[in-house]
C-alpha cells in the first residue's frame, strides 16, 4: 500500500471518522497531531492549502478531508489510490 499521512487533532470528530474508515480497510497511516504543534500545522497548510483537519495524503497526493475520503470510497476510487 502507498504511504498515508493524516493531519489531525484529538478533538476532531471528522478526524476520528476518517481514521475509522482507514482502520476498517487495514490501512497503516502516519498521524500528525497539529493541535499543539505550530510547525506541523504550518506544514499541513502549506501542503494542502487548507486550515482545517483532517487533511489526508495518499503517497504525495492530497486527498482532502474526511468528506473527500468518504466520497472516494463511495465512488470506488479509494482502493485503487491506496494500491501500491
Amino acid at each position: 500500500m502507498k504511504p498515508v499521512v493524516i493531519y489531525t487533532t484529538p478533538i476532531c470528530g471528522f478526524c476520528h471518522a476518517a481514521k475509522r474508515l482507514l482502520d476498517s480497510k487495514g490501512v497503516a497511516y502516519e498521524e500528525i497531531d497539529v493541535m499543539r504543534d505550530v510547525e506541523k500545522k504550518q506544514e499541513m497548510m502549506q501542503r494542502s492549502g487548507r486550515r482545517t483537519v483532517p487533511q489526508i495524503f495518499i503517497d504525495e497526493t492530497h486527498v482532502g478531508g474526511c468528506d473527500d475520503l468518504y466520497d472516494l470510497e463511495r465512488a470506488g476510487k479509494l482502493d485503487p489510490m491506496l494500491a501500491a
